[in-house]
């Protein structure tokens, strides 16, 4: 039987975070064809992590996903990325380093975990590469392909919300460093954050401050209400509390002034903000922009500095967007993908990628 030609590439994206995991099957023009997620086991261990991502990869598959014309689906399955917390060598796809927001993550063979639990489950009729990245990475890959800096060559991402950290893109590609650290923005010193611990351990980091848990927790040690839980409900009463509006202009000062010291070094086209804490009111988005602008360089006045737009499936369609890209490159392969430049990573897939057969019957 003659299979019906290919429409369409997709992939599976999942976004790895201490409290959910996100998946998402992304058709190559970003279209998500499907979703699911799950709480993630943060305090079960890393198999049974690594257990849940590949389930949720087997619940967003339709039948006959990876093999092109059977049951009636003319779409090619090309592989799986994950964007997950923590250091991530991507060249390897292992877990650098960790917090203990998630135990026994540090040294994880992430992709070629989950890949190996995909082969044994009998779920994919052939293998197919796993890749794996920094869920922040991640983000601005989404963001860069289908939203607030598409197009641009240099964009600076920002994600502030349960910790602080960013990505540097020249050309759509992540910048790592030489110890895959590049981009721990929440680990820089700030001035607002003396004496107070950070997540790392050692005290005086932006993170201590300018995270939603480290803004809630000043809250309350200025004597604010312990019924407002969450950051985003100090945001919310900012208004008519004279503390919750105290500890949102010092959160916010506190990451502005680092991030418009950083635009100084790396001169972005754009500086995008992703994260909770940037929908979390007017006070916040306008004390955070106004700290940043006062600490740029002449040259780099009226730098933009915009909203995320892709929400919760920034992650999910940047990890698909590795997987596509990885495929785009390999012989074979198809062409570059729409609205995006080739995405520089070092392409490691933990199972070789092979052709699609029919599916057998079980």
């Amino acid at each position: 039987m003659t299979s019906s030609p290919i429409s369409h590439r997709t992939a599976v994206g999942i976004d790895l975070g201490g409290t959910k995991i996100a998946a998402g099957l992304v058709r190559d023009d970003g279209t998500v064809l499907a979703r699911a997620g799950v709480p993630t086991p943060a305090r079960e261990g890393a198999a049974a992590i690594l257990d849940a991502v590949a389930r949720l990869v087997g619940l967003v598959l339709p039948d006959g996903a990876d093999a092109p014309g059977s049951s009636g689906s003319p779409d090619l399955l090309v592989g799986v990325g994950i964007g997950s917390a923590g250091v991530i060598d991507s060249g390897r796809g292992t877990v650098v380093s960790a917090t203990d927001a998630l135990t026994g993550w540090a040294g994880t063979d992430l992709a070629g975990g989950v890949a190996a639990r995909l082969a044994a489950s009998g779920s994919l009729a052939a293998p197919l590469p796993v890749l794996a990245e920094n869920d922040v990475h991640a983000h601005a890959l989404g963001e860069h392909w289908l939203g607030a800096c598409a197009g641009t060559r240099t964009a600076l991402v920002v994600a502030a919300g349960t910790g602080v950290g960013a990505t540097l893109l020249l050309d759509g590609s992540p910048q790592h460093g030489a110890r895959h650290v590049a981009g721990h923005l929440g680990h820089l010193p700030a001035a607002e954050a003396a004496g107070l611990a950070c997540t790392c351990s050692r005290t005086g980091h932006l993170e201590a401050v300018g995270s939603g848990p480290a803004l809630h927790a000043l809250y309350l040690r200025l004597g604010g209400d312990p019924a407002h839980t969450t950051a985003r409900a100090v945001c919310e009463v900012a208004d008519v509390d004279t503390i919750a509006r105290h500890a949102v202009v010092v959160a916010a000062t506190a990451l502005g002034r680092t991030v418009g010291g950083v635009a100084n070094m790396l001169d972005p086209e754009v500086v995008v903000v992703s994260g909770g804490l940037a929908g979390a009111g007017a006070l916040w988005w306008d004390t955070m922009s106004a700290a940043l602008a006062s600490e740029l360089m002449p040259p780099l006045v009226g730098l933009p500095v915009v909203p995320a737009v892709l929400g919760g499936d920034a992650a999910v369609l940047g990890a698909a967007r590795l997987a596509l890209a990885a495929h785009d490159r390999t012989p074979g392969g198809a062409t570059a993908l729409p609205h995006d430049p080739e995405v520089g990573l070092d392409l490691v897939t933990a199972v070789p990628s092979a052709p699609s057969a029919p599916r057998r019957n079980s």
